[in-house]
Formats: structure tokens, sequence, C-alpha cells
């Protein structure tokens, strides 16, 4: 993971820099999100497409609910798009967030075997567009963008949805003003 750059523009980089502060996220001192993402592994695990969809809705339904924010529509979708670059690279698209209508996207299989996702990219991607979402309609942002901060706030929301307790990302400087994580660091955190 690396975060964006911080933008030039004044009021977008005050925005930013207030998001990359933005550590901490509240959470149900209850289980409804770890019931709700049981049912995520239980439906995916049966390559339930339709059954995935309501378990990743109720999911959103809930973190919504708890938040004070309206309900995303949510849909899950098979295989990952692929884009393939000039010169060999190519990407997978795991899930989106369209601002304009709140919908969230995920996508149940790989781009290249169509083979069903792990959960925890699952889980981990919903609830990284879900906070997409969080920015917007809780915190404000007309932008939501990647920074430490909101990645920090997705690892919260995951490792409390998983039951776990949360490890904290070690970040280390990159190039042009960004952030990435220090996965050898956390490696030996954990250990």
């Amino acid at each position: 993971m690396i975060t964006d750059r911080p933008p030039r523009v004044r009021a977008r980089r005050e925005a930013f820099e207030r998001s990359d502060r933005l550590r901490e996220l509240p959470l149900p001192d209850d289980d409804r999100l770890v019931r709700a993402a049981r049912e995520i592994e239980r439906t995916l695990a049966a390559e339930d497409r339709a059954g995935l969809e309501r378990a990743c809705r109720t999911f959103c339904e809930r973190a919504a609910a708890f938040f004070g924010v309206p309900a995303p529509p949510v849909r899950v979708l098979a295989a990952r798009p692929l884009r393939r670059y000039r010169g060999g690279g190519r990407t997978e698209l795991y899930g989106d967030y369209e601002f304009d209508s709140g919908l969230i996207r995920v996508f149940m299989r790989t781009a290249v075997h169509k083979k069903v996702t792990s959960f925890g990219t699952l889980l981990s991607t919903l609830c990284h567009e879900f906070c997409h979402h969080l920015d917007v309609h809780r915190f404000g942002f007309d932008d939501t963008p990647h920074t430490r901060g909101f990645y920090e706030r997705t690892a919260r929301l995951y490792h409390h949805a998983r039951g776990e307790p949360y490890r904290a990302i070690a970040w280390v400087r990159a190039p042009g003003g960004t952030w990435r994580v220090d996965w050898a660091r956390m490696r030996r955190r954990s250990g």
C-alpha cells in the first residue's frame, strides 16, 4: 500500500492533511460486524454470488447504522477487471466506490484464473470501499484520498470485523511526499 501524493492546491491539501491525521475510528462494542463478516465468509466459500451480495449489503447496513450514515448500495460482481499496460504490466481492480451514487462494488473472482478470491481480500476490499463512503458521509470529505489515516481507519474496521486485535501499520517515507507500508517491520512486530 502506498499513499496518494499530497495535493498542491491548498484547500485540497488541507483536507488531505486532515484525513492523514484522522487515524482513529470508533467501533461497535458488540459483534454485529463480526457476525456479518462470518456470513460473508460462508457465502463466499459456497460461491453463492447472490448470497454474498446480501451478506456484503448487511455488513454495510450494520456499519452504516452504527456510524449514523446512509447505507450504501452494494454490488458483488464476478471476475475482477484486468488492466494491461504497455510494457507488460497489469493490475486488477478489487473494488470501487462511486461518489455520485454511493455504490460500492467488489469482485469475488480473480481476473486471470477466475478463482474465488480469499475471504480476507474480499473483506479488506469491502472495508476499504466502505471507508470511502464514511469519508464522504461522516467526515465530510469531498474527495477521499488514500492517506495514512485512511488506511489506518480501514485497517481498524477490517480487524474489528475479523474479531482480531488491531495492529498499527508501520509506515516509511517514499518519494514524492508519499508513504508506503514497511512490510518487513510489520512482520517483525507480529513475530
